[in-house]
This record gives structure tokens, sequence and C-alpha cells, in this order.
């Protein structure tokens, strides 16, 4: 039973649609290629005693030379990489430019619990964005926990949100703006919108693209209930990613570190994205409505047995996913 969204709409961003049929969530509605998907990732996960033995800086270096447990994507020959300042040194920019004009740019934040993850390892993703939508990408290196702990993260997608406010019309012919990101990259783009509105009075950005996000860092229902079953993000790993985001302190009501928490007035059309199967499904089923009650149009994509970023894995499901974004991107 194929029912990835919950209504056939156009995937406009003026259309705010977050009704849930109960039948998404009914295991009956996960395909036999979804059911594969998630029984490879759990294989491979699950042949790991305990990743967390190692130093986050190790496995970084594991998953940059193609060692982690899926697959590197190639390098898009689209991309070069910058570097801009900002509050704590200079900031990595990996922008992915399309042979013609670009229609727009689309700022993306990498997931990774604020402590994993890279732009590079974001190429194949982006790439297939840049040819879809005619958009340039520029995503974010922002220093990670536990090394660099909250507010350096923040700070960092706050400093390349200002550049490209600032620099994008002359560097790219545009000012279509999109912002967004998957897991902790979404939760630190809903931040960064919050950032520019109240410190610097900027909405720059058109429209905000939230998969599988984590608004709420001292757990939601789903998150705290998931327990151990290693479906790319467990309880375990989210409590860890956590304790190295706020090393140096921080409160979890802060609608900077947990944006749910946040007066979400004044922000873009969004799309948001999420599998059943993902341990922080609640995370987005909590936040798409308050993002409409705050004013702003919502969209609210629910696919059946999706795993935590399942847009990440080959299959039907993020085929259809990939489309409905691109799709709302380039609507802006």
């Amino acid at each position: 039973m194929a029912t990835p969204l919950l209504h056939d709409v156009p995937a406009s961003p003026l259309i705010s649609d977050i009704a849930l049929d109960p039948a998404l969530f009914d295991p009956s509605a996960i395909t036999a290629d979804t059911r594969a998907v998630n029984a490879g990732i759990l294989k491979a996960l699950g042949a790991i005693p305990d990743r967390w033995v190692f130093p986050m800086a190790v496995l970084r270096a594991l998953r940059l030379e193609g060692k982690g447990p899926f697959p590197l994507a190639p390098e898009s020959p689209y991309a070069q990489v910058e570097e801009i300042d900002g509050a704590h040194g200079p900031v990595r920019l990996r922008i992915l430019t399309p042979p013609a004009a670009p229609k727009g740019v689309y700022l993306h934040i990498h997931g990774g619990g604020w402590s994993l993850g890279s732009a590079r390892e974001n190429d194949g993703l982006n790439h297939r964005f840049v040819e879809r939508t005619g958009f340039a990408v520029v995503s974010v290196d922002y220093r990670l926990a536990p090394e660099q702990p909250y507010p350096r993260g923040p700070d960092d997608c706050e400093a390349a949100a200002l550049w490209l406010a600032r620099e994008g019309m002359a560097r790219f012919g545009t000012d279509r703006f999109a912002i967004g990101g998957e897991s902790a990259g979404a939760n630190l783009a809903v931040a960064t919108l919050l950032r520019l509105r109240d410190k610097h009075g900027l909405t720059p950005f058109r429209g905000a693209n939230l998969n599988a996000g984590c608004y709420d860092l001292a757990l939601t229902p789903s998150a705290r209930h998931w327990g151990e079953a290693p479906l790319v993000l467990n309880t375990r790993d989210i409590r860890v990613f956590v304790g190295h985001y706020l090393r140096e302190g921080g409160d979890v009501e802060t609608p900077d570190i947990s944006p749910l928490f946040g007066d979400l007035k004044g922000l873009p059309p969004a799309l948001f994205t999420i599998g059943t199967s993902d341990a922080l499904l609640d995370d987005t089923l909590f936040m798409a409505p308050r993002w409409l009650a705050a004013g702003n149009p919502a969209q609210l994509a629910v696919y059946p047995g999706g795993c935590h970023v399942f847009i990440g894995f080959p299959g039907s499901l993020a085929d259809q996913a990939l489309a409905r974004i691109c799709a709302f991107i380039g609507g802006i």
C-alpha cells in the first residue's frame, strides 16, 4: 500500500496541509522495498558492537574515507569550497553551482547530531537537488561538538545565512533563497531563521525544507521511547548527541536550542518531511502544527515506514519525497 503523501495536492509553499490520515501509521502501509531498506540498515548498524567507544573525530575521519556503515557518494563536479568570516574564525562553505544561471540558492545545513556529518558527505543529495531544481546549494561546514559545542555550530550557520543575505544577489544573480536541512540540520535551520529575524530584523528566506528535525532536545515521546533498535538513530544516540552539543551547558527550553519552544511568527512557508519509523517522528508532528498556528504556511508529508532521514537511502520512498521537496523549493 503506497500512501506516502497526505493528499494529492500541488507541491506549493502556499498550501497549508497538515491533516493526518491514520492509515499512514498502519504497518500495512509500509511497502516491501521500504521494509527491505530498513532491514538492510538494521543489519549494517547492528553489526557494530558500540560505535560510541570511538571518539567523534575518529568516526568523522572514517566516514570521510568511505569507511562508515554506508557508502560515501562521489564528489559533485559542481562543488567548490570557500571560506567566510565567522564569530569563531573561518566558516567553510561547500558551494554547488549549476552550469546555467541559478534559479535560486538553497542554504543547506547537514545533519549528524551536531557532532558528525559534513557538507562533503551530502554531495549525492545536493548534486541531485541542483540538477532537479536549478538552484545553487550552499552547504555549511559548521563547527561540531563535542570539541566545538553550542553555540558555535549555530553561530556558524548564522554567519553563513548573513553572508548569503548580503552577497547572494551579487554572487548568484538571484534573491530566491531557501533554507533547510536534515535532523540536527533542520534544528539549526529553524534556529538560524529565528536568529536572523530577532537579532538582525531579516527574513531573506522564501521557504524552509525541514527533514526529520530534532526540535526538542529534552526529547519528545517518540525519541524517549524508541529504544535500542539501530534504525539510523535510537534513543541512546539522541542522548549522546545532545550531551555532546550541550557539553558547556544550555537550557533545553531555549528556542535557540529547542526551536519547538520558540515564537514562530513571521517565518517562511515550510515543508516538513518525516517517516513513521523515525525516532524523531513526534518532533515533526509537534512542530508542523506550531508553524501553522503561528500564521505560516506549512505542509506535512508523512511517509509510511520511512526511517530517520530516509531520503538518504535508495528506494521508492526516497524518490517520492525528493520529488516533493524539489517541487516545493522550485515553487518558492
